[in-house]
């Protein structure tokens, strides 16, 4: 009898990149699955779900996403702040207007796990609502 074994990667073992995506012209949520997918390093074919292998992501130009639908004006984002009445809502115009970076964070954190692992992954994520960022010589992939 053959027996294969599972291969499991080591934290040590992964190799990192970053990736620089524009997000001029595209759509929220299909961008925050590029994103999630390019954190939790699910398109490597050393994936292991408990390690985190993933890629590091600069996104640019976040304040020229789009939105499918009427989102703009009928999408609520909530935050509480612990105290009595402390519920604050948000539009999701206003929001890309105040903190265009915040709504494609929020976005892609939600696709990630909630757990140590997610917060860890999420680390490796750079939002910038122009053009511009100060880490071009980190970028190896476009």
């Amino acid at each position: 009898m053959i027996r294969t074994r599972t291969y499991t990667a080591k934290p040590h073992e992964v190799s990192r990149q970053w990736h620089l995506i524009d997000a001029e012209g595209q759509i929220l949520g299909r961008l925050a699955v590029q994103i999630a997918t390019l954190l939790r390093g699910k398109q490597k074919p050393i994936f292991t779900p408990h390690v985190d292998c993933g890629d590091g992501v600069i996104v640019i130009n976040a304040q020229k996403i789009r939105v499918s639908g009427n989102k703009l004006d009928t999408k609520i984002y909530q935050r509480f702040s612990g105290y009595p009445s402390g519920l604050k809502k948000e539009p999701m115009r206003r929001l890309l207007n105040r903190r265009p970076t915040e709504v494609v964070r929020r976005a892609v954190i939600g696709m990630l796990p909630h757990n140590p692992l997610g917060r860890e992954v999420a680390r490796h994520l750079r939002i910038y609502a122009g053009p511009n960022h100060p880490h071009a010589s980190q970028v190896t992939k476009a």
